[in-house]
């Protein structure tokens, strides 16, 4: 189930919006202004986001551009009722990967948010680790130091979706079920939690107490 936050300061088409993609399965987390819709970003992990541009508290061109200077690599797509050309190029160089105009068709919008996760999935080759690259396709870690490390499909499944989200906590029951889904218990998390630290030192991935991991800090 594909995770998104929705961060719109109109309550009624949040409502609508929040209805519409629940029942198209995905798990979606709404925010009222920038400012929230900034933390939980920073903080929760989510496969994509929804931005209204005209948010109180942190606009969201300016909530997009923290994102992108923190790492963020979440895709976004812009709701704005501005509708030059201009205002499109303006949210796509602050680092959207989509906008759409309001008013919109609600079937045009859920296949854009469908397109967005599938070319996030298709691009998202290489990812930032402490230390070096991850490669999602051989499912190798290029160290900056010159040499390599190969993990196996699960440890790259693990360091690929903290490193996806690098701000953001899983907490182990997250964990399990979106890398680990058949496995009934979560010690395996911390099992390989242990295998990807012992093949790239313990700096890789952090433990946060009482919540969970999170890609270690460079």
């Amino acid at each position: 189930m594909a995770r998104i936050l929705l961060v719109e300061d109109d309550a009624d088409l949040a409502g609508l919006l929040e209805r519409v993609l629940t029942d198209e399965g995905y798990d979606v987390t709404r925010a009222g202004d920038g400012h929230t819709g900034l933390h939980l970003a920073l903080t929760q992990p989510v496969d994509a986001m929804i931005v209204d541009r005209g948010l109180p508290a942190v606009e969201g061109l300016d909530l997009i551009a923290r994102l992108r200077s923190r790492g963020v690599s979440t895709p976004i797509l812009v709701l704005s009722a501005r509708r030059t050309t201009a205002d499109r190029v303006e949210g796509l160089d602050a680092g959207a990967e989509d906008y759409v105009t309001k008013p919109f068709e609600l079937s045009e919008l859920l296949a854009r948010v469908r397109a967005l996760l599938r070319r996030h999935l298709d691009h998202a080759v290489e990812l930032a680790v402490p230390g070096g690259w991850l490669d999602l396709a051989s499912r190798t870690v290029r160290r900056d130091d010159g040499g390599s490390v190969e993990l196996s499909e699960r440890e790259a499944a693990l360091l690929g979706l903290l490193a996806a989200r690098p701000t953001a906590v899983f907490s182990r029951a997250d964990l399990l079920d979106r890398v680990f889904g058949e496995a009934e218990s979560e010690t395996v998390v911390d099992t390989y939690v242990h295998y990807c630290r012992r093949k790239l030192g313990r700096g890789v991935i952090s433990t946060v107490r009482g919540l969970g991991y999170r890609l270690g800090k460079s």
